[in-house]
């Protein structure tokens, strides 16, 4: 393992029951390292991208809009607005006598045209060097056309995707508290961190429809300004994403007082865990007893079908590396219920919260690493012989060319992997990943492989030397 970590990152790999555990993260990605964290720009962007009813312009290169165009599978059940990507497409010219101008000139434009219930604009490298004031045009704008347009402070130089993250909160605090709350129910939630990937937000709306419980507001899957407007009305913030939304939660409690509450969707446990969560949190013993009856009888037509699955899948080796940590925790758990073996887990953003929580939950022996690279990951799975790798669009070709199936985890899947149905479609995708036969002509380790790695890896370290 030690062969394919460079120097500087070795505190940021950990091997459970090696040592006591000890691991860096939140570190700024090693230069020359080719990391597979985003900027600044590109956190905010993700998250506040499925608010569908409202307009998204982005102030700066048009290389940037499209970077960050569609990257989520994020459905909407009405508008989609969100599904349109607008640009300033700023040039040397605005570089050098700036991009005010043209920046009042496209929101009064788009805004003209499109009608939306309000205007993200968000800032990049390029703005944060010469300097424009995007505050003073989005008050102007704001103004004159009587709808919130608020600047993202997403300069992507800034830090890293985590940074960019906590911009999108600050941006969408700004809208939480301007609407009414007539109407919500004392037994109400805003679901947090869910980007309804694949429709997956409206399997759980579903759950808490059948449970009584009403959902105030989508943030941001499937979201709506007006909704997100009277968020603080809701009696419960539930945080999937805790890396993307958190910061959102904690200022809603500061201001308003509003309870926060962990959860996940992913696998058996955590989705049930999170119904039952919810049920004891309102102490109302008719939502308990629906929430009982949800569960028994979702479980009762998965757990014939999973078995199958599980006798095929018992014993072989998973791999993850996700964005957000709180999908590591489900999906560990997740393997496990399939009898399957988790070898490696990584994540992008994770804090020493969640790396402490999957280093409780794993088996000794498994390598957990924050922030990791292709070389990295192509050595730990030819090292941990995986028959499965778990991630998102940039570990893709890592897997195939190693010879080891893949399962896209992240933002672009189209097939829903959340709720109970959703672990369901896990075991499916898994077992035909695993058990596909393509894999007895693709030898793993092959030695062309391997000199293959091993010429990268010289490449590399020439650079960063």
């Amino acid at each position: 393992m030690a062969s394919a970590i460079f120097k500087e990152r070795e505190k940021q790999v950990y091997l459970k029951g090696s040592r006591p555990f000890d691991l860096e993260c939140e570190k700024e990605s090693l230069a020359g390292a080719v990391s597979q964290r985003a900027c600044v720009f590109c956190g905010s962007r993700v998250v506040l991208y499925p608010i569908a009813d409202a307009l998204h312009l982005v102030h700066g290169p048009v290389g940037c809009a499209v970077y960050t165009w569609d990257i989520r599978g994020a459905l909407s059940s009405g508008p989609e607005l969100h599904r349109l990507s607008f640009s300033t497409d700023l040039q040397e010219k605005d570089v050098i006598f700036g991009g005010e101008k043209k920046l009042y000139s496209a929101l009064v434009e788009l805004i003209d045209r499109h009608a939306p219930k309000a205007a993200f604009v968000y800032s990049t490298c390029i703005v944060g060097i010469i300097g424009d004031d995007l505050e003073a045009i989005c008050r102007r704008v704001s103004e004159e056309k009587n709808i919130p347009v608020i600047p993202v402070q997403s300069e992507g130089f800034k830090g890293n995707k985590r940074a960019g993250y906590n911009a999108a909160c600050r941006a969408l605090f700004r809208l939480v508290g301007e609407g009414s709350t007539e109407g919500i129910s004392p037994y109400s939630v805003n679901i947090l961190g869910d980007f309804n990937l694949a429709g997956e937000l409206w399997i759980i709306r579903d759950y808490f429809k059948r449970m009584g419980v009403q959902v105030v507001a989508n943030i941001t899957g499937d979201g709506r300004v007006d909704d997100i407007r009277r968020a603080h009305g809701a009696a419960l913030n539930l945080v999937q994403c805790s890396g993307a939304t958190m910061d959102l939660a904690v200022m809603m409690k500061e201001k308003y007082g509003t309870p926060v509450m962990r959860v996940s969707y992913f696998g058996i446990e955590d989705m049930a865990e999170a119904l039952y969560g919810i049920a004891r949190f309102f102490k109302e013993p008719s939502i308990m007893e629906r929430t009982q009856q949800l569960v028994r009888e979702e479980l009762s037509a998965l757990y014939p079908e999973l078995q199958r699955y599980r006798k095929a899948l018992s014993g072989k080796k998973a791999a993850i590396y996700v964005g957000g940590a709180f999908k590591a925790f489900s999906l560990v758990k997740a393997f496990r219920y399939l009898g399957m073996k988790v070898v490696m887990v990584g994540s992008q953003t994770g804090t020493q919260e969640d790396y402490r929580e999957l280093e409780a939950i794993t088996d000794d022996g498994t390598i957990i690493v924050d922030d990791s690279n292709p070389l990295e990951l192509s050595a730990f799975l030819q090292e941990k012989e995986v028959d499965i790798f778990v991630g998102g669009v940039k570990e893709r070709p890592i897997a195939y060319k190693l010879g080891v199936g893949f399962c896209d985890h992240n933002h672009e899947r189209k097939e829903a992997l959340e709720g109970f149905v959703g672990m369901l479609n896990f075991a499916k995708e898994v077992y035909s990943s695993v058990m596909s036969p393509v894999w007895r002509f693709v030898p793993k380790n092959s030695q062309g492989m391997l000199d293959g790695l091993s010429s990268h890896k010289e490449k590399i370290l020439r650079c960063v030397s």
